[in-house]
Order: structure tokens, then C-alpha cells, then sequence
């Protein structure tokens, strides 16, 4: 019989795509290699997307963390990309710990990703120095993501930001119109397009297409975090969808 893994995210409340995209790919993995999935969330309330209501929001992962060690789950994602991008440089490391000990008193060890530190994670895999990238947020919250990235040693040569501050308008977004957004974003020198540095705008649908139109590596905030899920869950980090990080190309 097949293996089955218990995957848990912690998400905001307004957070529909997380609970789409990543079980998409592990879905399409499933289609590959035999071990096979289920889904459970907790989630942190959240409806705009400003850096005082993902300070609040933060503060309610370690409930959510509890909760999903009740399940017993395998592996645990912060699914949250801005989140810990805004509560300073290097905060994914802090966050981290923290979950984790969540589940250390739980009587229950869970590995932990958190989607910003899966995104750096992503990178280095790829091999990348300098990247572009696109993001939903408002301006101020996505130079606080240019930095967070830059300060993990990584170039942004350039990042275009939609500034979308409603959460779930920013799930609402068609993933196929990143593929007119990337002709604006400035990737000369770039080793890796980060088509949504968030893990609430789609962008599954585009990333294989987006890499044969600009003949780079493309991945995104979902494509990382299930990329690191599967190391953490010690299975081959691989699927029939997701762009280079997963497609077996690099």
C-alpha cells in the first residue's frame, strides 16, 4: 500500500488559494510516485492585507499550530508569505522555532515551512543570485518583501507590485494575465521570475507557460512551500506541474 501523509497549513481566513494550489501539486505528484496526501487547515483571521492586520494575525499561529497537532499531521505550513516578511529580516527562522515548539509541547514534533522561508529556500535550489518578482501588495508591503529577500542575499533586479489590498480580491485574480504582467517586469539578468510572491494570488495555471514565453525559471510562493513540504516529509521533491523547482529540469 501506498504511504499517506497528513499535510496541515496554517491560513489566513481570507485565504482561498493555498488550500487549491497546493493540493493541486501534490495531486499531480500523485499522478508520478505512489505516496498520496490529505489536507487540513487551521486558520488566522485576516481580511486586509496592511501590515497592522498581518501583525495580528501572526500572533494567532501558535493556536493554529496546536490545533493541527491534534491531527497528527506530517508536515505544517505557515501559509502566509507577507505576514513574516513583515516582521522584520529573518523572521522566518524565528517563526519557525516557534510553531515547532507548538508542537514539541503538543506531545507531537511537526516539522515546520513557512512560506517566505520557503520562497529563499526555493531560490538557492535554483541556484539563483538576482531575481524579479510579482507581487499583489501595496507598494510599501512589497519593497518590505524586496528587502526581506535581498537581506537573505539575493538581487531584485525588479518587482512589479499590483497593489491589491483586499485579500480575497487578490485570489480573485486570473493567473493566465501574469503572463502580460511578466512583458513589464524588468527580467534582464535575472536567473528566476517569481511569478506571485504571495501565496494568495494565483499562479499555478501560468508557471509552465510563463517559463517556455520567457525562457527562465519561474516559480512562486505556492511552488516553494510544497517544494519544501515534500523535503521535510523526506519523499522526492517532484510533480507533473510547478515549473522548474518540481518538473525535474534543473
Amino acid at each position: 500500500m501506498s504511504k499517506k501523509y497528513r499535510i496541515g497549513q496554517i491560513v489566513p481566513s481570507s485565504n482561498v488559494t493555498m488550500e487549491t494550489e497546493i493540493p493541486a501539486i501534490f495531486r499531480s505528484r500523485e499522478t508520478i510516485l505512489p505516496e498520496r496526501f490529505t489536507f487540513h487547515s487551521s486558520r488566522m483571521r485576516m481580511k486586509k492585507v496592511t501590515k497592522e492586520e498581518l501583525e495580528a494575525m501572526d500572533a494567532m499561529s501558535l493556536k493554529c499550530a496546536q490545533e493541527l497537532s491534534d491531527a497528527h499531521v506530517d508536515v505544517m505550513g505557515y501559509a502566509c508569505l507577507v505576514a513574516i516578511m513583515s516582521m522584520g529580516r529573518g523572521y522566518h527562522c524565528v517563526s519557525e522555532v516557534n510553531l515547532h515548539q507548538e508542537t514539541v509541547a503538543n506531545d507531537f514534533p511537526t516539522p515546520i515551512v513557512t512560506s517566505a522561508g520557503a520562497l529563499i529556500n526555493g531560490l538557492k535550489v535554483l541556484g539563483a543570485k538576482k531575481v524579479s518578482i510579482i507581487t499583489p501588495y501595496m507598494r510599501p508591503l512589497t519593497d518590505l518583501v524586496v528587502d526581506y529577500i535581498e537581506h537573505q542575499g539575493f538581487e531584485v533586479i525588479d518587482s512589479i507590485a499590483l497593489e491589491i489590498p483586499d485579500n480575497l480580491e487578490v485570489a480573485a485574480q486570473d493567473p493566465i494575465n501574469l503572463l502580460e504582467i511578466v512583458k513589464r517586469l524588468n527580467i534582464e539578468g535575472a536567473d528566476v521570475v517569481v511569478a506571485s510572491a504571495c501565496v494568495q494570488m494565483p499562479s499555478l495555471e501560468a508557471i509552465d507557460l510563463m517559463e517556455k514565453q520567457i525562457g527562465k525559471p519561474v516559480t512562486s510562493a505556492a511552488v516553494c512551500t510544497t517544494y519544501e513540504m515534500m523535503k521535510k516529509l523526506g519523499i522526492e521533491a517532484k510533480s507533473a506541474i510547478g515549473g522548474t523547482l518540481l518538473n525535474g529540469k534543473y
